[in-house]
């Protein structure tokens, strides 16, 4: 006899959640109904359910406001099985992609969380949304017949790569209630990822932009003629900020906003600078700097022959759309450090420096960015430069490092939502003289969230003043943190960066990485200077492939506690951590072009604790890697010290030596012995 099939209570689940719903007084929106324009739109742009163009339909949705004005899309997915509600894979997390990194729509189109969680990346991707509860609810008779329910409740956001976290364990949705949500918000904001999920979905991520940016370097280059390599860094630069949007307030622009008109003041050029006008001023960017990024942008945006429709389209909502397609989903999803020098790098690959300018734009790489953050010793309360700040990579690593550290001191939501304003508005400052460049920089900032305040396009050896750049600009800069990775063909290899940055703090720790010619001469004269006001803690020899395609020059690390004197008795810790635990490739064509072959994580972060604590936190690095000695401040050649090797044997040695020999000689005689030279006798 066939077994009977069970049939789905759908429609029974429907009716009592959208029954709470109704009871809880929300303006809930059911499957064929409309939310807002730009939510649908991007639900109907978005694969759909089953891998189709579009049409992506939430059983309900609600869009909700907290008490800090930002609005939280809430899509409901309902299933009336008792085994659908989520299927996760071996990591635990929401299996909504195959090992290929392909869209697993079987399971997005049979799960209701899977369902849900795919809705919420297509707002990710297409809106100006950052945070989406994503919530999944199937159903079932037990029994007795009476319906039994499962909810799962998930955060999806840009911060944690789209995923989807669970929240915690629910049996209604009250916690939508007006009275509740704002308590439900501050759980939600509680919700961190494991370093070790963090580092799978980066990895995860950095293949799939690889790939996306091989594209879009490859396509314009071919296919779109007459662009310079500044007019590529600045379309993409007012791309991304004309689609990013503020959620609530200015709506991100479509592929589909661009009619490729001719008409003055409707062009396309005209509508993405409007959008990127409107987007900067609604960010309370000061008027200064407003005025410099429309000025900058435009003399690209506004050209006549970007603008001139050909069959219907112009070049510039070619490019656009190519932009939009390619990048969107990075730099709405999870795009943090990692991929932001990605970006950047690829950029860089496009800008024409002649080969005597190739050290002078290569890019810190993030963990190297993250090192040179916690040597110098920032924290929530740090006033943080960077005097030749390229992209800005250093100062959104420690604008990271800020707000993490600001998220685990300050207990209370209101406290923690002014503080970390503060930081990214003034707690943080950049010089970069090299404005296409300088444009990276805004750009990286602003997606991070937004640091670029005080992002400035001067010289800082000659123009700056040490005052804030916009806003405050009578208030010096109270700068507690200097952080460079300099550009090598400036005066001392760029310690003439150092020494003007430091003479203008009074307390607080620097660290840069520089060529290593800096600290044997190159810079002897600047390296007394500096030590006049500043004390060297630490020098640290880095791997000669850290820049591996991209410069080969030896580095070093110097780490600095500024506002003392050094003295030639003060001890300076020299490590040698040229075995940091990465290994290092150049392959094109590689997925992973940087493996952990040697616990790496963890040497970085023994490498941090032994500057700070000395060598009873070396566990990883090798006692021969490390060696406290001292410096001449009258020198300044002196600073690339080795551990000392021991020339003459000690007593071990020497017992050790000989036991060796004996052993050999025994071995030999026995070995004669067997072919008949009786020489031992009997």
């Amino acid at each position: 006899m066939a077994k009977k099939s069970v049939q789905s209570v759908e429609p029974m689940v429907a009716d009592i959640v959208n029954g709470w719903l109704r009871s809880y007084g929300l303006d809930y929106k059911l499957e064929q109904e409309t939310l807002n324009t730009e939510i649908d739109k991007a639900l109907n742009e978005y694969a759909s359910k089953s891998g189709g163009n579009g049409g992506n339909r939430p059983d309900a949705k609600v869009l909700l406001q907290d008490k800090h004005t930002n609005y939280w899309p809430i899509l409901i997915e309902y299933k009336g099985y008792k085994d659908k509600l989520v299927k996760l894979d071996s990591d635990g997390q929401v299996a909504n992609r195959k090992s290929k990194n392909e869209p697993n729509f079987l399971n997005i189109n049979s799960y209701a969380v899977n369902g849900s969680v795919h809705y919420a990346n297509a707002l990710l991707h297409y809106t100006s949304y950052t945070d989406v509860i994503s919530i999944g609810i199937t159903g079932y008779k037990n029994e007795n017949g009476e319906l039994e329910t499962e909810i799962g409740v998930y955060y999806v956001s840009k911060d944690n790569f789209g995923i989807g976290q669970r929240i915690d364990i629910y049996t209604d949705l009250s916690f939508l209630k007006p009275n509740n949500f704002d308590a439900f918000v501050e759980k939600v904001r509680d919700l961190e990822l494991t370093q070790e999920e963090v580092d799978r979905l980066k990895e995860q991520r950095e293949k799939e932009i690889d790939a996306s940016l091989t594209k879009l370097n490859n396509d314009i280059y071919q296919n779109e003629k007459g662009l310079g390599e500044n007019d590529r860094v600045y379309l993409v630069a007012a791309a991304i900020i004309a689609t990013l949007g503020v959620a609530g307030r200015v709506k991100p622009l479509d592929k589909d906003d661009l009619h490729s008109s001719t008409e003055v003041g409707n062009r396309d050029g005209d509508i993405i600078v409007r959008k990127v006008r409107s987007f900067i001023n609604e960010k309370n960017l000061p008027e200064e700097k407003q005025a410099m990024i429309i000025r900058t942008l435009q003399n690209t945006l506004m050209t006549e022959n970007i603008n001139k429709p050909i069959n219907g389209e112009s070049q510039l909502k070619r490019v656009f759309s190519k932009i939009v397609d390619d990048l969107g989903i990075y730099y709405k999803i999870g795009l943090n450090t990692d991929f932001t020098g990605k970006l950047f790098n690829e950029m860089y690959s496009w800008l024409g420096f002649t080969q005597d300018k190739l050290n002078d734009v290569v890019l810190t790489p993030s963990y190297v960015s993250s090192l040179l953050v916690k040597l110098a010793r920032v924290d929530k309360d740090s006033y943080v430069w960077d005097f030749a700040t390229g992209s800005a990579g250093l100062l959104v690593a420690a604008m990271n490092e800020m707000l993490n550290d600001a998220k685990n001191k300050i207990k209370s939501p209101d406290e923690l939502y002014k503080k970390e304003a503060e930081i990214k508005a003034n707690q943080l400052l950049g010089l970069e003289i090299l404005s296409s460049v300088y444009m990276l920089a805004i750009l990286n900032m602003i997606m991070m969230g937004d640091g670029s305040s005080n992002i400035i396009n001067e010289d800082s050896l000659n123009q700056f003043n040490g005052n804030y750049g916009f806003g405050k600009t009578d208030e010096k800069f109270p700068a507690t943190a200097f952080i460079l990775n300099p550009p090598y063909s400036a005066e001392g290899n760029g310690m003439i960066f150092v020494k003007r940055a430091l003479s203008m703090m009074d307390k607080g720790y620097a660290s840069i990485i520089i060529q290593s010619s800096a600290g044997t001469g190159k810079a002897a004269g600047i390296n007394k200077a500096i030590l006049k006001r500043n004390t060297l803690l630490a020098s640290i020899k880095m791997p000669i492939d850290l820049f591996i395609g991209k410069s080969s020059v030896q580095t070093y690390i110097y780490v600095f506690r500024v506002g003392e004197a050094h003295e030639n008795d003060f001890t300076v810790k020299f490590i040698d951590f040229t075995n940091d635990g990465y290994t290092r490739s150049n392959r094109k064509k590689s997925s992973n072009n940087l493996r952990d072959t040697g616990h790496a994580k963890e040497r970085y972060q023994e490498l941090t604790d032994l500057v700070k604590y000395g060598k009873d936190k070396m566990h990883y690095i090798s006692s021969d890697c490390y060696h406290e000695g001292h410096i001449d401040i009258n020198k300044g050649d002196d600073w690339n010290q080795s551990a000392p090797i021991e020339t003459r044997p000690a007593l071990d040695d020497f017992k050790k030596t000989i036991g060796d020999y004996l052993a050999w000689e025994v071995s030999n005689l026995l070995k004669n012995q067997g072919t008949g030279d009786d020489r031992l006798g009997k």
